[in-house]
């Protein structure tokens, strides 16, 4: 493996540091989002709807407090503390809670795209200071070797590209894959929080 480094030049080495990072950072963010975040919210929601049709506020508010730990339970229980009051203030509430969970949800997210555009650009770099520096190198040789040594300048050059775009790929791939999945929690904490806005406002009708 460092032979193949070397023959890319320093450059390779950057590369390389960047996909370490990139790996790290795809690794934290998924464990968070595919498992601390791994909760069946339908169901979730369900038994708080069950036990909010029954008029039982309280055994519904113990329901979210077991589900601290995850942004629709602190989304759903900042509505069910406002239960009974207005309801621009119980959407208010939710939508304020909504907003406070999405940086947490997308947190750096959108570094995997950074670090794919600066694995991009190492390697068109590398090649053009490689393909720089073999141009320089046949200045000096003789018509029989000035071939030779410009094609293999020129292919020591193409590594660094050829290693950024290895790195770049996943890097892309991965950042769409964690920034769909932070979508999808969003938009179903989006779902049920307007499904607890109507349970309220319609109990409160029913008063």
């Amino acid at each position: 493996m460092f032979d193949l480094l070397n023959s890319g030049g320093a450059f390779m080495y950057v590369i390389l540091v960047t996909s370490i990072g990139a790996l790290a950072l795809f690794c934290e963010r998924a464990f968070f989002l595919y498992g601390k975040m791994n909760l069946n919210m339908d169901a979730a929601f369900q038994r708080v709807a069950v036990l909010l049709e029954r008029a039982n506020y309280r055994a519904a508010l113990e329901e979210v407090n077991r589900m601290q730990g995850h942004p629709l339970g602190r989304t759903l229980k900042s509505g069910l503390l406002k239960a009974g009051k207005r309801d621009k203030e119980i959407e208010q509430a939710m939508q304020e809670s909504i907003l406070r969970e999405m940086p947490q949800l997308k947190k750096r997210i959108n570094y995997l795209s950074m670090l794919a555009n600066v694995a991009t650009l190492l390697g068109l770099l590398g090649t053009i200071i490689g393909l720089i520096a073999a141009f320089a190198g046949v200045s000096g040789a003789s018509a029989a070797e000035k071939q030779q040594i410009l094609a293999s300048g020129i292919s020591v050059a193409m590594f660094t590209t050829a290693f950024g775009l290895i790195v770049s790929i996943p890097c892309l791939v991965g950042f769409y894959f964690l920034n769909n999945r932070g979508d999808h929690i969003i938009d179903k904490i989006d779902e049920k929080s307007l499904a607890l806005f109507n349970i309220l406002s319609g109990l409160k009708r029913e008063k």
